[in-house]
């Protein structure tokens, strides 16, 4: 062993959050740095609770070296019990899976983590009794199914003080006045009503309390079959046609069941169809989109990419990146998903034709498209508040089940699947195509995504409202009575400072401006887009990309034959989404208007974010886009100060909401996947594929070599 610290001596506690209790704990374990192939670490003391596994080093109790983006629940070194993905041990240098009882101890301990981050921990110099404690502690509140009430969610509201603030603007969607009031922004209030029959979960446990269905629609109807086979309302688009959601009935029923359903369903349809004043589109997406199994598998092929242990594993595979992300098949699920978006988009807007999607239970993929519709059509949907009310409205509320898709409870494997991540995979891809579009940032996006696995926001953590409900009943330590106050994963308060949220938003958003009433009427109809530089026309490109004949296979899909009929659209040309989509793209953009994503060839990219920000050799030093907002954000702090001393002298109140803008220290030296990366994991390998160097020894002729891809810049970005 080499490069390793002396023992700490000092005392050094983990940091308990209220309700959170001390299960297990092993002193001198060796936390090796994972950048190269040394044995370079730090020795400390590995703690297990209720809420995390962490790591607690000499460093633990010391705020030097404090970074500009630090989260108050999650330190680096500590990981939610939710957040571990896999745990593996090595035994005489062979990595073996732990799952259950163990018969003997690892001499190391690898964890993988859902966000992607991997911690190596050395057990040799540990004495044996800690180990079996801390080692079986961990697999156990880890790895093995538990009881929903045991999850920390509850300890933690339990325990904590309720003293958020009430600033928040996010819609929670949890009253009736929630939906009349999005009926009455998006004009959909001529042709639907929000509906109390569910009060009191009489007509389905799986329907939220209140929704929104046709007018036409009567009690009876939604009462007959548990709310199955009744079209929900998700969104109205300014020329008043909708987008509705709805479950369908069970497939293995008798003949005169299925019959009556049939009959039902028909006259549903008749009710909300009225050629030629009202169309109705039905979309299956069961059969339209990749199955929830298939998003699975592509997604655990595409994280196993990331989950590096080494520089040496990191160059062994970046020779064949592009083959082995194409073999995954995440980024083609992505494309396919924004071309149903693109589909459902062209169906409302240029059609005026009402969209029906259909699923089984109308909350996984249902959920996915209809919050993509929106992102594109509906500029509140971009802002961060509207994100937020779009996210608590499809999903928290619409009843997609969180604690089944992201297993959080370890009951089955078979329900799990990334369906939200898919979403935020998708929001990404415009965020980055269309940046001044949208009021927050990638960076917005990562910690959502990483708030999918901290159990003290009941956000992510239940199936249903009537789930949610039923377990708020409880008695709170702090009163003795009254139901658990469980906390919004929207006050982002908790866990971040106010120098840290402002890494959230986006200073370069283009505010929506306000026109005057003699103008609103003309541009209401009217998707006119003035306000950036013109647009290339967008051609087939003539490249490959990231898959092999990529742009012929999606030409021939897009003007192959359209799944789902028209209802009296039987002359509608087979080639009109590709049309629509050439058209929108041949015209300037309106960031406040219709946004459609670039889907062509190479378009859609991996969010490197996420993905690469624990891995030093991905990262450009001084690169990447964070140099350019450094700049960028160093001239508007500049401005900001300008203006408050213009404020100053004239004695003016301040006028808008103005961000606070993120100070970036030493912004040469950022890391392009800042503001996770560390400054100081700096990579000693030089950015080029091991076998060029190899090369490079050999004098070998690397003009020769076709075979591999050699990119100074780093080809993972």
């Amino acid at each position: 062993e080499i490069h390793i610290k002396e023992p700490i001596e000092k005392e050094v506690n983990p940091h308990l959050l209220p309700g959170e209790l001390l299960l297990c704990e092993a002193s001198t374990v060796y936390k090796y740095m994972q950048e190269d192939g040394s044995n370079r670490g730090t020795y400390g003391k590995l703690v297990c609770t209720n809420f995390k596994i962490s790591f607690l080093d000499d460093d633990s109790a010391s705020d030097d070296n404090e970074p500009q983006f630090k989260n108050k629940i999650v330190g680096e070194n500590d990981i939610t019990l939710q957040c571990v993905d896999q745990i593996y041990g090595v035994y005489d240098e062979k990595k073996k899976l732990l799952t259950g009882q163990l018969r003997k101890y690892p001499e190391k301990l690898i964890i993988y983590c859902k966000d992607l981050r991997v911690f190596n921990f050395c057990l040799r110099y540990t004495k044996e009794e800690e180990v079996k404690r801390i080692v079986s502690g961990i697999v156990h509140h880890s790895q093995t199914p538990k009881l929903l009430k045991r999850l920390f969610l509850f300890s933690y509201a339990s325990a904590a003080p309720n003293n958020t603030d009430g600033r928040n603007q996010t819609v929670m969607f949890e009253t009736l006045e929630d939906w009349r009031d999005e009926l009455e922004r998006t004009k959909g209030n001529v042709r639907y009503k929000a509906v109390t029959t569910n009060e009191g979960y009489r007509v389905s446990e799986k329907l939220p309390l209140y929704f929104v269905v046709p007018i036409c629609i009567s009690e009876e109807s939604i009462l007959k079959y548990e709310g199955r086979g009744i079209p929900i309302w998700c969104w109205s688009c300014h020329n008043g046609a909708a987008l509705l959601k709805m479950s369908t009935f069970p497939k293995e029923q008798d003949d005169s069941t299925s019959q009556m359903q049939k009959a039902f369903l028909d006259g549903i349809y008749k009710t909300i169809s009225k050629p030629p004043y009202e169309l109705l589109k039905l979309d299956d997406l069961s059969s339209s989109l990749p199955s929830l199994q298939d998003i699975q598998t592509a997604y655990t092929r595409f994280k196993q990419l990331f989950l590096i242990d080494n520089s040496t594993d990191f160059w062994a595979t970046d020779v064949k990146w592009f083959s082995l992300l194409e073999s995954t098949n995440w980024l083609e699920i992505i494309r396919r998903v924004l071309k149903k978006a693109i589909e459902v988009a062209e169906c409302l807007e240029i059609q005026h034709t009402n969209v029906l999607l259909i699923e089984e239970s109308a909350t996984d993929l249902c959920c996915v498209i209809s919050s993509l519709v929106q992102v594109m059509m509906d500029s509140y949907s971009r802002t961060k508040s509207g994100f937020q009310s779009l996210i608590q409205k499809e999903w928290v509320i619409g009843g997609h089940g969180f604690l089944d898709r992201c297993n959080h409870l370890h009951k089955s494997e078979k329900e799990e699947a990334p369906v939200f991540l898919l979403l935020l995979n998708c929001v990404w891809q415009l965020v980055q195509q269309y940046p001044p579009a949208f009021e927050f940032t990638e960076t917005y996006l990562t910690v959502l995504s990483d708030s999918l696995y901290v159990p003290i926001f009941s956000t992510f953590f239940f199936n249903s409202q009537h789930q949610r409900d039923t377990n708020r009943s409880g008695e709170s330590l702090k009163t003795q009575t009254g139901p658990f106050r469980f906390l919004t994963v929207w006050d982002w308060a908790v866990q971040f400072d106010p120098k840290a949220q402002a890494f959230l938003n986006n200073p370069l958003y283009a505010e929506k401006p306000k026109p005057d009433k003699s103008q609103r009427k003309t541009a209401r109809f009217k998707h006119q887009r003035q306000l950036s530089l013109p647009l290339t026309q967008a051609k087939p490109s003539t490249k490959r990309g990231f898959f092999r004949e990529e742009t012929d296979h999606l030409i021939k899909n897009i003007l192959g034959k359209r799944i789902g009929k028209f209802i009296n659209s039987a002359d509608e040309p087979p080639n009109s989404l590709r049309e629509f989509y050439d058209s929108w793209h041949s015209k300037p953009v309106d960031y406040h208007g219709l946004l459609l994503p670039r889907i062509d060839g190479p378009e859609i990219k991996v969010w490197a974010q996420r993905y690469l920000r624990w891995i030093p050799e991905a990262q450009l030093h001084g690169g990447g886009t964070i140099a350019t907002a450094a700049k960028i954000l160093d001239l508007m702090e500049e401005v900001q100060s300008l203006q408050v001393k213009m404020d100053e002298e004239h004695s003016q109140a301040v006028s808008g909401d103005v961000h606070s803008v993120p100070l970036l220290r030493n912004s040469a030296r950022l890391s392009s996947l800042f503001p996770f990366a560390l400054l100081q994991r700096q990579s000693v390998k030089p950015a080029l594929p091991t076998s060029t160097w190899k090369d490079l020894e050999d004098e070998d002729d690397l003009v020769k070599r076709d075979d591999e891809f050699v990119d100074l810049s780093g080809d993972m970005l």
